[in-house]
């Protein structure tokens, strides 16, 4: 096995595919004694399961559709099982799908953003192998195409080769000046500066709960945006915008400020135990569906999305 991570995409063609290639790079993996995660939807994750019968008793498993249902949580997920697997004195195998039908396109957008990110997380890091699977028949061109650009290898056969297609690391920071969709439904605004949080807390809870999202969710949407906001306070000119509007059944919160966040794994990574700095985003991921972020020479941006039950 080479050294380092290896980041390879499988592109495969309906369930059958899926399940010859995936299987066979499973057990390959449990008979070189590597540790084995998975990370599928539960359909995906059903089919892989009957394909191994015994065999997945050594499997670990975790569920896409829960821990990856937004993109910024995997990292963390991925780095743990590598630290573990370079405890136990070798390296292990993950399999994931993070970018699926059904997905929204802003969803879409952030998992192809979490591919690129992969690459500079782990570059440098101990071996370790993660296939990516990418349903060709189901995504969109443009997602699969994204997809050939972020994995520097290729699976297919049972065997891995280089990607000419792959845009090499310096494509894990572009993604973070990219500018997102404006809304297409009307918005609340709130400006807020140095002082309490009240008055944004108080609309942001109103708002939410006039769109139906409930009171725990709209308990956990109130904490994420207030901690976005005290940053802003902090560390983004001490003032900051909040806009917020309903897209698809979510809420959305969206918060500017001049600041700029210049750590692109920001949020994704485990917040130093001896202090505050990282705990928003960190926090905001662990408690939103989606959060996107943004750094321009004007300043940066955080878009908190909250889907309604």
């Amino acid at each position: 096995m080479e050294d380092g991570f290896l980041h390879e995409a499988l592109l495969y063609a309906g369930a059958d595919e899926f399940v010859d290639a995936v299987a066979a790079y499973v057990r390959a993996g449990l008979a070189a004694g590597e540790p084995v995660l998975v990370s599928l939807g539960a359909a995906k994750t059903e089919l892989l399961r009957r394909a191994l019968r015994r065999e997945g008793d050594g499997v670990r498993f975790a569920d896409m559709d829960v821990i990856g249902a937004n993109p910024a949580r995997l990292i963390p997920l991925w780095r743990a099982f590598a630290e573990d697997c370079d405890a136990a004195g070798g390296p292990g195998r993950g399999v994931a799908e993070p970018a699926f039908a059904g997905r929204s396109p802003a969803e879409l957008v952030e998992c192809q953003r979490h591919e690129s990110l992969l690459n500079l997380a782990f570059a440098g890091a101990p071996a370790w192998r993660l296939l990516c699977t990418y349903d060709v028949t189901a995504l969109d061109p443009d997602v699969v195409a994204g997809a050939r650009r972020r994995h520097p290898y290729l699976s297919a056969g049972g065997t891995h080769q280089a990607n000419d297609e792959y845009l090499g690391i310096g494509a894990a920071i572009g993604p973070f000046a990219e500018p997102l969709v404006e809304p297409l439904v009307p918005v609340v605004s709130l400006t807020f500066g140095h002082g309490p949080l009240g008055s944004l807390r108080s609309l942001v809870a109103s708002y939410a709960e006039r769109c139906g999202l409930g009171a725990s969710r709209t308990k956990d949407l109130v904490l994420a945006v207030n901690e976005v906001a005290t940053n802003s306070l902090r560390h983004g000119g001490g003032h900051g915008a909040l806009r917020l509007w309903s897209d698809g059944g979510a809420v959305v919160c969206e918060i500017r400020d001049a600041g700029q966040i210049e750590e692109p794994l920001a949020g994704r990574s485990f917040p130093p135990k001896d202090g505050e700095s990282g705990r928003g985003l960190w926090l905001a991921n662990q408690l939103c569906d989606l959060v996107q972020v943004r750094t321009f020479p004007s300043g940066s941006v955080v878009r908190l999305h909250m889907r309604c039950p």
